[in-house]
């Protein structure tokens, strides 16, 4: 068809537009009634000092330089936009670079849509219906040929069609709706997330300095304690070996009472067999070795009777062998902790005076500590190796503290970087980010994750090829013919999400992938191509992009 050369205009006739019709020159467009309503003469529409015998409009006769005075017939051709340059008489140029002043022939195509159809279509034996559906441009039956008006049939079904497309239109807008409700909840959820952030950082902030000045406290008292020696003091080290021995000897008593079990064990088999046989042997039996043996076993047996041995309590044993803590056995813990040097003793003398003059002393005794570690006479005890458990758990407080507080305030300037970024108009893609959608095309899969990345991944196996990075958002026009099934790009402005820096082609650069979007009902990868090397275009179906629903195209008459 010729669809692709067509000029086609839709538009709405007013029922005054229609009955003038009938009375105008073939071909006339309604937005070009005004031109010939005047009877006896004809004035050209675009040199109005030419002026006509209204006898002369449609004489198949071109005699105005711009064609206005040939609606209805094919004689001014050549004056179209996609005809060549011809010399025309009498024209300034001496060619037809004046511009047609009539878009072409009109069919009114009543119960359908009308449209211009070019003038070289008109009477050129060839049924256009896909423009002229009342076959009104095929007037003169060129060849035989006479074209029967389908308008009816045309029409109902491209209403249909037509609205099949609004109701998709319509619940693909109230799907972009729904997703802008979610997207700003979701951006509310953030500002909430970021507002609640800095309420805990400034509360964490306060506890934290007031840790820190708790730990410089600590750490400014424990420096006035005169310094301890390196290392343990005598009874450290006897504790130390004491509990060493203890640990030795306890390991060697599990070792003998376990000897002790395997011997007593034995000795009661023996018993037994000894008993076996003296009740067994016989005494007719003139032996000496086996009498000497059954006397010897009788003496043994009367001994144990009467022997009173102290049995050992092996629970006892075994109570003495349980590991020291502080319920059972030595608490070494009250033998390792920090013993007084005599420095201390020295300066603890205080605890020996009366309750008032102690205070007074008190303070006198810790300014006195001060003066002496600041002026060198006494060393700083504040390393973290010599460090008191108390300036310890103070340390460890504060840094608990201050790492949440770090780490949160991370987490804020995340939350707020996410804030800034750009998801598009009322802010629509922060509800599709990190979803993805795929389809199959020839050998592989391919797989669009919103703001994230593409990539393929062939039907035989093996891991995915990124085929680009979200980088930003971006407009191009398209210029592509509307599909009938309402997968495409059509024609107009259209969002492109730039996917850039993908996985390198071999001997290529990397990849890259343009991904175009159109209004759909739903989010739909429809095709995939492969520009060039590497560079890829992607072809999607999203809500995301809808707008708010137009009145479509100009429907001139319902039947």
């Amino acid at each position: 068809m010729r669809r692709s050369q067509a000029l086609v205009l839709l538009g709405i006739v007013s029922r005054h537009g229609i009955s003038a019709a009938g009375s105008l020159p073939r071909g006339v467009g309604p937005e070009f009634v005004k031109f010939y309503e005047i009877k006896d003469t004809f004035t050209c529409i675009g040199h109005p000092s030419i002026t006509i015998p209204a006898s002369r409009v449609n004489d198949n006769s071109c005699d105005c330089p711009d064609g206005s005075d040939e609606p209805g017939t094919a004689a001014c051709a050549l004056l179209d936009r996609l005809s060549p340059e011809q010399p025309l008489p009498g024209s300034l140029s001496g060619t037809t670079n004046t511009t047609n002043a009539l878009p072409g022939f009109w069919c009114a195509n009543k119960g359908h849509a009308g449209s211009y159809v070019p003038f070289m279509y008109v009477n050129d034996g060839v049924c256009d219906y896909d423009l002229c559906c009342d076959g009104s441009e095929e007037y003169g039956n060129v060849g035989g040929v006479k074209c029967e008006n389908r308008c009816a049939e045309i029409g109902k079904e491209w209403r249909r069609v037509e609205q099949e497309r609004k109701d998709n239109l319509e619940r693909a807008n109230k799907r972009r709706r729904t997703m802008v409700k979610e997207s700003k909840e979701l951006r509310r959820r953030v500002e909430a997330k970021i507002s609640s952030l800095t309420d805990e950082i400034k509360e964490l902030e306060v506890k934290r300095d007031e840790l820190k000045a708790k730990l410089d406290e600590v750490e400014r008292q424990e420096r006035f304690k005169m310094v301890k020696n390196e290392g343990p003091g005598k009874l450290g080290v006897l504790a130390g070996l004491a509990k060493t021995r203890i640990n030795e000897l306890r390991d060697a008593l599990s070792k003998i009472l376990d000897e002790r079990r395997d011997l007593r064990a034995k000795v009661e088999e023996l018993e037994r067999i000894l008993a076996a046989f003296k009740e067994e042997y016989n005494p007719n039996f003139n032996d000496e070795g086996v009498k000497k043996a059954v006397r010897g076993w009788e003496d043994y047996a009367a001994r144990k009777v009467g022997e009173t041995q102290e049995q050992l309590d092996e629970a006892g044993i075994l109570d003495v062998m349980k590991e020291d803590s502080e319920e059972s056995g030595i608490n070494w813990n009250e033998f390792e902790e920090d013993e007084a040097s005599d420095t201390d003793i020295l300066y603890s003398f205080e605890a020996y005076l009366p309750g008032p003059l102690r205070e007074f002393l008190h303070s006198k005794i810790n300014l006195l500590r001060i003066w002496l570690i600041e002026n060198g006479v006494l060393a700083d005890s504040s390393s973290e190796k010599s460090e008191s458990r108390l300036v310890k758990a103070a340390r460890e407080a504060h840094d608990s503290v201050a790492n949440e507080v770090n780490a949160k305030k991370r987490t804020q300037e995340e939350q707020q970087r996410d804030l800034e970024k750009d998801y598009g108009k009322d802010d629509i893609f922060r509800y599709l980010k990190g979803k993805c959608v795929t389809t199959e095309a020839g050998e592989y899969e391919y797989e669009l994750c919103w703001l994230d990345k593409t990539s393929q991944k062939s039907k035989k196996g093996g891991g995915k090829t990124n085929m680009g990075n979200f980088d930003r958002f971006d407009f191009d026009e398209s210029d592509e013919e509307e599909r009938h099934d309402g997968k495409g790009l059509g024609r107009g402005k259209r969002i492109v999400l730039r996917y850039e820096n993908g996985q390198g082609c071999w001997n290529g650069p990397n990849r890259k992938t343009d991904v175009w979007l159109a209004c759909a009902e739903t989010e739909e990868l429809w095709r995939v191509s492969e520009l060039e090397k590497c560079v890829y275009k992607m072809e999607v179906g999203t809500p995301a992009v809808c707008e708010e629903a137009v009145e479509p195209g100009h429907v001139k008459d319902e039947l």
